[in-house]
């Protein structure tokens, strides 16, 4: 089921946030053209691979632009202008993450192309939204992250840490996804203003609410789980493991598991609250325990128990799961670019028990330039001279 097939999406995103909406709009079925400058997208050059890198094909492009058709212009030239324009009249919305204003200059605003579709759902992301005091300033993903506060609580009491990866880009960008989703069953013009902040912010709502509600500052508290104890990371005789005993039928059974019936009886750990002021005394009489057996021992042994715990695995671990494989969580494309294969991972959900994916490769830059102009009635020649006067 791909519930937004039969609609059009013309992204005109770079980097991150904005492909990552489109890319998620895609694979729920629209039809995504990627409007790029004759430059490309900044993500073309970005990656660990340097070969692809200079191919315009960067890892960082290939892994948010499967299933979209890319045309190039040159939306500084007139022609570019119009073309655009002729796209966005059968267009159903369309997406754009520059800064405040550069879509007003070029004259392509939403005021402007509401009369030429009275229907169209237009989306801008950016750092901080359309108004306010931070509007004109540069947003990246690290900057959004500090002004939010998750670094104040990444990390350890000592030292805030960013998140490991850009956390705030893909946040904005599944908002955005969302916004647009449920823009589209309206049939009338409709602005979408996202801002990155506020939408990570909004994902913060327990550290929020503490504050604004109980007025509890926020701290950082490293892997340890502030509500409740035993529930944070743990050292075992080999590997690293995750163990949450929120509850105290849990806190028994890790118990029973570890046979320690003494920390039951000790009277520091009787109940959740006593357990979280002596979090520290508490952690190291379970490590002392935890270091006979390895930490897929200890999370096959508590998982069967009904405790929840398990291994902390590397990524390159993690897409091995077998979880993961039998739910057809990747999907593969061959020979792109200079790849023989390329992996790439699809929606995080299933639809009626259909994994939604891309139904193309990421394009090269502007390979369906032509075509897409074949389809609003332009000729051979009249592409060629598009292409000699700089508008494509």
């Amino acid at each position: 089921m791909r519930p937004l097939q039969g609609l059009t999406v013309l992204d005109l995103t770079n980097v991150l946030a904005g492909p990552f909406c489109c890319f998620q709009l895609g694979l729920l079925g629209a039809r995504i053209i990627k409007v790029e400058s004759p430059d490309g997208d900044l993500a073309r050059r970005l990656g660990s691979d340097p070969t692809l890198n200079q191919k315009a094909m960067g890892v960082s492009f290939l892994a948010q632009n499967a299933g979209k058709e890319s045309i190039t212009l040159n939306l500084k030239h007139p022609d570019g202008v119009r073309i655009f324009k002729q796209l966005v009249e059968t267009a159903d919305a369309i997406v754009e993450n520059f800064r405040p204003g550069v879509m007003a200059r070029l004259g392509l605003d939403f005021d402007t192309l509401k009369t030429i579709n009275p229907r169209l759902v237009y989306c801008a992301i950016s750092g901080f939204g359309q108004n306010g005091p931070l509007s004109a300033q540069p947003a990246y993903d690290q900057i959004v992250q500090g002004l939010s506060g998750v670094m104040q609580i990444t990390g350890t009491p000592e030292q805030g840490y960013r998140v490991g990866y850009p956390v705030a880009d893909t946040i904005g960008g599944l908002t955005a996804a969302m916004a647009i989703s449920a823009a589209l069953h309206k049939k009338d013009a409709q602005f979408i203003d996202v801002s990155m902040l506020e939408s990570l912010l909004t994902t913060m709502g327990w550290v929020v609410s503490n504050w604004l509600i109980a007025g509890t500052p926020p701290h950082a508290h490293g892997n340890e789980n502030p509500t409740s104890a035993p529930s944070g990371t743990f050292q075992t005789g080999e590997g690293a493991l995750n163990i949450a005993a929120n509850q105290d039928a849990q806190w028994e059974r890790l118990c029973e598991v570890l046979q320690a019936p003494q920390l039951l009886q000790e009277p520091r750990f009787m109940t959740r609250e006593l357990r979280k002021q002596h979090r520290t005394e508490l952690n190291t009489a379970l490590e002392h325990i935890l270091q006979s057996q390895t930490a897929t021992h200890w999370a096959e042994q508590l998982s069967h128990a009904g405790v929840p715990a398990a291994v902390v695995l590397s990524v390159e671990d993690a897409l091995e799961l077998e979880q993961l494989s039998q739910r057809q969580f990747l999907q593969r494309f061959t020979k792109v670019a200079e790849l023989t294969e390329m992996p790439l991972m699809t929606a995080g959900f299933l639809i009626n028990n259909t994994r939604p994916h891309a139904v193309q490769p990421p394009d090269t830059l502007g390979a369906h330039t032509h075509s897409i102009l074949q389809s609003l009635g332009y000729e051979d020649a009249d592409i060629h001279a598009l292409y000699e006067k700089g508008a494509l």
